[in-house]
């Protein structure tokens, strides 16, 4: 029987006349019925999470540390349900699926330490100026209020908590918009936050269509957006509601740089392989342009090749595939097209380019223009293009000739040219020695260019969603 998911408001779940089937990408089996809020209770949703917020304010951190403590712990319940819903609803292999689940648990726990030290305060010295002499600065950092998130598909467990655990570390409320192909896993977390004893309105949770979002975004109470999707609607977002504070986190093209002396070429391979067919693809610092030194770029080459054909493409369900299906058939048109056109204007096919259905193989290109999607473009499919370089400086200039600038990979064993490329990189992360798909949940994580602006990672999202405010103390009055 197939199960009908509610949405949640202020602590209830609701159902409605409109309602919307969730199918697996693999096999389109109906995996889920979900109800699509009507306007009203959209828009009512922000009355009750302004409410909760007037009170969740003022709670004490060691109760908000106790409720994220629970959300891990229930997590932790469900682990396999919701890797195996990861699997149904999005395609993602069982064995990422589980991983995700786990670095789930690691974001709300990281919360639990962040809500007990988020104020970011500190003693200001007012007496830098003559006639100040018994005066003094406080900060601290306060919470904004009502946060609208939205989540995209890609992680839709993970990058949901990484908008959700801080929020609750830092006091706020949020209404969630989970993305439209997968909202299954972010409703399960509705229900275990309330199982945790997160206030009712504190989380509410609206499965509608992006195009519906928009009447409830504008509404004045909504003092942030934090947003993780394409490029071409955050940029808009941001645009339309520039009173607001918003964070994007969006696309971009990963680059790896390949020293010709790195430090071992056989797991520069196989991690920049793992790289960039993981999930298909479909990750924003997913390996999408390798530079190797020209001296060791055929070695390299046949090493990328074999680890590449190492990967299992199938059944996402199955322990031992690699790579699922992409999203769904707009996508594999898409990323198909993107190929022939590679082709067509001169690229090398090394390896894969085949499509069954939602299936593409790990496709390697070689001699791909810059002027085509592959390269200049997010192609957010399993594919990837490798090319030789002559010195380290041109590589540089080769990452750096992007619109986008998320996270980029260095292998080098030489120190000075990791330094080099952490100063010239136009991106938000360099990671030397793995490759630039690298991400814990602590980590400050953000791009520059049109890969967006501002950082999640529980400290510096909860900084995202707090207000520095200064109080002046005159002992001599």
């Amino acid at each position: 029987m197939i199960k009908e998911y509610g949405y949640l408001v202020n602590g209830e779940w609701y159902k409605s006349d409109n309602k919307r089937e969730i199918r697996n990408p693999y096999n389109d089996e109906v995996v889920g019925l979900i109800n699509i809020p009507d306007l009203d209770k959209a828009k009512e949703s922000i009355r009750h999470a302004q409410v909760a917020f007037e009170k969740f304010r003022h709670s004490p951190s060691h109760k908000r540390s106790g409720i994220l403590k629970n959300i891990v712990n229930g997590i932790e319940k469900r682990k396999e349900e919701f890797a195996k819903t990861l699997v149904k609803e999005g395609g993602k292999p069982l064995k990422t699926a589980r991983v995700e689940v786990d670095r789930a648990m690691t974001t709300f726990s990281v919360a639990v330490e962040e809500a007990n030290r988020f104020s970011g305060g500190e003693l200001l010295p007012i007496d830098i100026v003559s006639g100040n002499e018994e005066r003094f600065g406080i900060t601290r950092r306060f919470p904004l209020g009502v946060i609208m998130g939205i989540s995209p598909f890609n992680f839709p467990l993970n990058l949901v908590a990484h908008k959700v655990a801080p929020a609750i570390a830092s006091a706020n409320t949020m209404i969630l918009k989970p993305a439209s192909q997968t909202p299954i896993s972010a409703l399960m977390l509705g229900e275990i936050a309330l199982e945790a004893g997160l206030p009712e309105g504190a989380l509410n949770i609206l499965p509608l269509p992006g195009a519906q979002i928009e009447p409830v975004i504008e509404d004045v109470r909504i003092k942030k957006i934090s947003f993780t999707g394409s490029d071409e609607i955050g940029w808009e977002l941001m645009r339309k509601y520039s009173k607001k504070k918003v964070t994007l986190e969006l696309g971009g093209n990963a680059a790896t740089i390949i020293d010709e002396d790195p430090p071992d070429l056989d797991f520069a391979a196989s991690r920049n392989a793992w790289g960039a067919f993981y999930q298909a693809g479909q990750s924003c610092i997913s390996v999408q342009r390798i530079f190797v030194q020209e001296k060791i770029f055929d070695k390299f080459l046949d090493k990328f090749i074999d680890e590449t054909k190492k990967l299992k493409l199938g059944d996402p369900m199955l322990e031992d595939t690699d790579l699922g299906p992409v999203i769904d058939n707009d996508s594999a048109d898409r990323i198909m097209s993107w190929i022939d056109e590679a082709l067509e204007k001169g690229a090398e096919l090394l390896t894969g380019g085949k499509r069954d259905g939602k299936l593409i193989e790990p496709t390697v290109l070689t001699g791909v223009p810059h002027n085509s999607n592959i390269s200049s473009g997010e192609v957010f499919g399993p594919v990837v293009h490798v090319e030789p370089y002559k010195d380290f400086d041109e590589a540089l200039d080769r990452v750096n000739d992007s619109r986008y600038g998320l996270q980029a990979g260095v292998f080098t064993k030489d120190m000075k040219k990791a330094f080099k490329a952490y100063h010239a990189l136009h991106v938000g992360g360099v990671i030397v020695n793995d490759y630039p798909s690298f991400r814990v949940e602590n980590m400050p994580y953000g791009g520059v260019k049109d890969s967006g602006v501002g950082k999640e990672g529980l400290r510096y999202a909860i900084e995202e969603m707090t207000e520095l405010k200064l109080m002046v103390i005159n002992l001599d009055y």
